[in-house]
């Protein structure tokens, strides 16, 4: 069978997205990650008069009453991208969010005060449920990802509404350098189309859920999605700027800011898929269900995720993050059953949908079961093969083929 690679200094496999493990054992992440962090203070003076320039420049040809437009759901990130253009610039943001209707209590008390604790007006953009749920069961069924109508709003409504109000900047969190190693410091990454829809939307657009047989939906059930043209966007000069390109990010740091000076509500209930109680606090699926499909496709959760970030960023070592992955990345959430209520789903047509979702790369059928390489060591056996006999044999004919690639 195949064997996972991990990396010897953070706990992410060779599956993960992007991801380079090389002939020292190291993931292109990791390094990536230590060039950020070698970075010193007169790197990010050097970078904070840039934005300075950045944001006079933007104001000579601003004919908006707010100084930038933030996309924010509310989060630990939400708040330190708020903090720093509120605090740090005496700036008035336009707050923007997509409401994808899966809020815990505690990322919904968030969000509301955020235009209490900024003084700043907030618009969101809430689509119709059924039109959420409809979205839900398609694209579960399409790329495995419930979650795409969240992907997708969060990435186009904010567009949409900078062009509506003539704003031309967008204030973004991170660049993401951590999870894959995509940027280096050099980079300067902005946002851009491509890489909406290549990464956040998977390579799919609104208008491959119209039509569809069962769950109908057309065109203007989905004007949220529908990204703005090249003309409306030169025509106010749009640009997405990334605060992780001109202030160190460190999401541990983000969250402690957020409690320390607004008051930021933490989940009370722990996790059942990771040990952070900060993260992905405005939706209820991000850390259950939606990640746990994760585990399905590649074999690695949203555990791994967190505790990567927290051994590069040394708040945690190997071992322990090693220990948390094993206890977490593998479980079953509970609110799977919730969800599977919300878009009246069966679980038995949940598994049969997952299973067709497995990347042979990590996954083989052994004795009716599922199995992968484990982190720790050895293989381990994680649930039942809910595939029929033709998707078995197709299964096994693609795990071949990499195979024979591989060789």
């Amino acid at each position: 069978m195949i064997k996972m690679k991990y990396c010897s200094k953070c706990l992410y496999p060779n599956i993960a997205v992007n991801l380079k493990i090389d002939d020292n054992s190291v993931c292109s992440s990791c390094k990536s990650s230590e060039k950020f962090i070698k970075l010193n203070k007169n790197f990010w003076a050097k970078r904070k008069k840039i934005l300075i320039k950045i944001f006079k420049e933007s104001k000579k040809r601003n004919t908006s009453n707010y100084d930038c437009l933030i996309p924010v759901s509310g989060g630990k990130d939400s708040y330190y991208q708020t903090h720093v253009v509120t605090k740090e610039f005496n700036l008035k943001p336009l707050l923007m969010t997509y409401d994808g209707n899966n809020w815990l209590p505690e990322g919904e008390h968030n969000r509301n005060r955020m235009k209490h604790n900024f003084n700043a007006d907030h618009i969101m953009w809430s689509p119709s449920v059924e039109v959420l749920k409809k979205l839900n069961r398609l694209a579960f069924k399409k790329m495995g990802d419930m979650n795409w109508q969240n992907h997708c709003g969060i990435d186009t409504a904010p567009i949409i509404t900078a062009v509506k109000f003539k704003i031309p900047l967008i204030i973004w969190g991170e660049t993401n350098w951590d999870i894959s190693g995509m940027y280096d410091p050099e980079d300067f990454m902005e946002y851009n189309a491509r890489d909406r829809h290549e990464h956040a939307l998977r390579g799919f657009e609104w208008h491959e859920f119209v039509n569809d047989k069962k769950d109908k939906l057309n065109e203007k059930d989905l004007l949220w999605a529908k990204y703005p043209t090249d003309e409306e966007i030169l025509s106010v000069g749009v640009r997405g700027l990334f605060i992780g390109n001109f202030f160190p990010w460190d999401g541990k740091k983000n969250a402690e800011l957020a409690v320390k000076n607004y008051s930021f509500q933490t989940k009370k209930k722990p996790f059942q898929r990771t040990y952070r109680n900060f993260s992905n606090l405005d939706d209820r699926y991000e850390n259950g269900v939606h990640d746990f499909m994760k585990f399905i496709k590649f074999g690695y959760g949203r555990c791994s995720d967190h505790a990567s970030k927290d051994i590069r960023n040394s708040h945690m070592t190997r071992n322990k993050g090693l220990e948390l992955v094993k206890k977490y990345d593998h479980v079953v959430p509970d609110d799977l059953y919730h969800w599977l209520n919300y878009v009246e789903i069966s679980e038995k047509e949940f598994w049969q949908i997952a299973d067709t979702f497995r990347d042979p790369r990590v996954w083989w059928i052994k004795n009716g079961e599922w199995y992968k390489d484990n982190i720790s060591g050895g293989p381990s056996s994680f649930g039942n093969v809910y595939l029929n006999k033709k998707q078995v044999l197709n299964f096994n004919k693609r795990q071949k083929e990499i195979l024979n690639f591989k060789n």
